[in-house]
């Protein structure tokens, strides 16, 4: 029988145990009454796509982790690392009403004790297309921080956006492929109202941008309505939509495979990854909407578990 809010606890009354040390962390866990705990991983600036992520778990487990930590290792030398909002107050009213237990905000010393650390994941050929080639190393980084947080929070399951499909991808494949006792979940995109994916680098936007940033929504929901004409229709559709906006410059319009990446033949029926990304104004951003290719097909929420399973932990 599945479960629902009311059968786990709500969380403490006087709001999430704030851990910056390993030691915190493990004290605070080892008081927790159960060992079914879930954790969240977050770079802070809080939304409500975050806030979903919690509720998620929220529902399903007794407990509660959230990390809060501005990881280094995912941003290169000209990216945004500094001007990275930080919210800490406010990301703790969000962790506060959504009921979480623990709120681990580590500064980059305590999860990188000798700087930076000799020994990474690799992402492998996976983390090289698409996000990888725009941001050279930067799964890497994630992957490494993913693991080590992994190991720290002790969690049975853990809850990732699809908005980052990339990303969730290649967390399930390092689960997988070095055998974290972990189940990973995907939680389908949270949008604003107007259909924009929500980011925490949504603040960067000024009014302007935002209308222009729409076109990246509008072309997926256009591929997507070309689903059951095949390949060629989505990406045509799709196109269609980002060409009517010059100040959106395209970096990449793809379908592709959802486990290899890899562009889908013309012939291809099944489920596939529609995603984009694309400057607006300073900002870079990235979305995407799972879709079903061919009769019947059209815009999914997430990947079926059939098609997640090439990726997901062998017990």
């Amino acid at each position: 029988m599945s479960s629902t809010i009311d059968d786990h606890p709500a969380g403490p009354a006087s709001g999430p145990v704030v851990a910056s040390t390993r030691d915190e962390l493990r004290a605070a866990r080892e008081s927790l009454t159960s060992r079914d705990v879930a954790v969240v991983m977050t770079m802070g600036a809080l939304h409500d796509g975050h806030a979903q992520l919690v509720r998620r778990a929220r529902a399903e487990h007794d407990h509660v982790i959230v990390t809060i930590f501005l990881n280094p290792l995912q941003f290169g030398p000209k990216e945004d690392l500094s001007r990275y909002p930080r919210t800490f107050d406010a990301d703790m009213a969000i962790c506060t009403d959504a009921g979480v237990d623990i709120v681990f905000a580590p500064t980059p010393d305590v999860i990188y004790p000798d700087g930076d650390p000799g020994v990474r994941v690799s992402a492998g050929p996976l983390g090289t297309v698409l996000e990888g080639q725009s941001r050279p190393g930067h799964f890497d980084g994630m992957l490494t921080v993913v693991g080590k947080l992994l190991h720290l929070s002790a969690a049975r399951t853990a809850y990732f956006g699809q908005k980052d499909a990339q990303q969730l991808l290649l967390i399930r494949r390092m689960v997988r492929d070095l055998d974290f006792l972990v189940d990973v979940v995907a939680v389908p995109t949270v949008r604003e109202e107007d259909g924009l994916a929500m980011s925490s680098r949504n603040t960067y936007l000024t009014e302007s941008d935002r209308e222009v940033a729409l076109c990246l929504s509008r072309a997926l929901q256009a591929g997507a309505d070309a689903a059951a004409y095949g390949p060629s229709a989505i990406r045509r559709a799709a196109r269609e939509v980002l060409v009517e906006e010059p100040l959106a410059l395209v970096d990449y319009l793809v379908l592709v495979h959802p486990t290899t990446l890899s562009d889908v033949p013309e012939w291809y029926r099944g489920e596939a990854l529609l995603a984009v990304a694309a400057r607006v104004g300073t900002t870079r951003l990235i979305d995407n909407t799972p879709v079903l290719v061919g009769p019947g097909g059209g815009r999914l929420d997430v990947f079926s578990p059939e098609t997640t399973a090439a990726s997901a932990p062998i017990r």
